[in-house]
């Protein structure tokens, strides 16, 4: 693997396309994994399922790209900027993220499989996977076009998925008071918007990468508010 300066920054720049593939690969995989919520078809669910193995292997396929690398660069003495070194970073910390997010969105095509026909969800849920989707859309776009100021956007986003999430779990424990769903749609409905919140939460550990590689800055949730801290 050649080392000189031109050749790290093609594949950086390789590597980077191929991060931002992943990230429309996984955001592909959520929404089709959300639809399946509300259609419950066993054929769409399986679909998304199977879907998953590809993004594993695209996981592992970008680590080993990534580490080689830095090996091969170490080992040729080669200097790399501390900016393109945050890239490395922020390429290897990103992926397994995305990887996370998928393994998250098959889970939910899964929960889908076992919701009963013609079960009905609140309003607040479909408000509330848009908003996922939303945020794991803004959030590979940042990522895509290093924009910094998209990625803060992503990190203000997150809160409102917590407050969806508490609006849906009352809503669903009211239906479930009144006599209105069994038992196993309300723990089915609970477990979907769990998911959606650990996908935000993910979304926004990229979003920091994201800010890490444009400017240095390491951003941490401190007391309900975003700080960040200049390396």
């Amino acid at each position: 693997m050649p080392t000189s300066p031109e050749s790290i920054t093609a594949q950086l720049t390789d590597l980077s396309a191929q991060l931002t593939a992943q990230g429309r690969r996984v955001q592909s995989l959520c929404e089709a994994a959300f639809d399946t919520v509300f259609t419950c078809e066993p054929a769409a669910c399986k679909a998304v399922i199977a879907r998953d193995e590809e993004i594993d292997a695209v996981d592992v396929a970008i680590e080993k790209a990534a580490v080689d690398l830095l090996t091969v660069a170490c080992t040729a003495n080669a200097a790399m900027p501390p900016q393109q070194l945050r890239a490395v970073l922020t390429i290897v910390k990103v992926n397994n993220e995305l990887e996370r997010i998928a393994d998250v969105g098959t889970g939910i095509a899964e929960t889908a499989q076992n919701l009963p026909p013609g079960v009905s969800f609140p309003p607040t849920f479909r408000v509330l996977t848009n908003s996922v989707v939303g945020i794991l859309r803004d959030c590979v776009t940042a990522l895509q076009t290093g924009n910094a100021a998209l990625a803060k956007v992503v990190l203000m986003s997150e809160a409102a998925v917590g407050e969806f999430k508490k609006t849906l779990v009352r809503e669903v424990q009211q239906q479930l008071a009144a006599g209105h769903i069994a038992i196993g749609q309300a723990a089915g409905m609970h477990d979907l918007a769990v998911a959606c919140v650990v996908m935000a939460d993910h979304c926004t550990n990229i979003a920091e990468q994201v800010l890490y590689a444009q400017t240095g800055t390491i951003v941490r949730h401190m007391e309900g508010r975003w700080e960040e801290v200049k390396v």
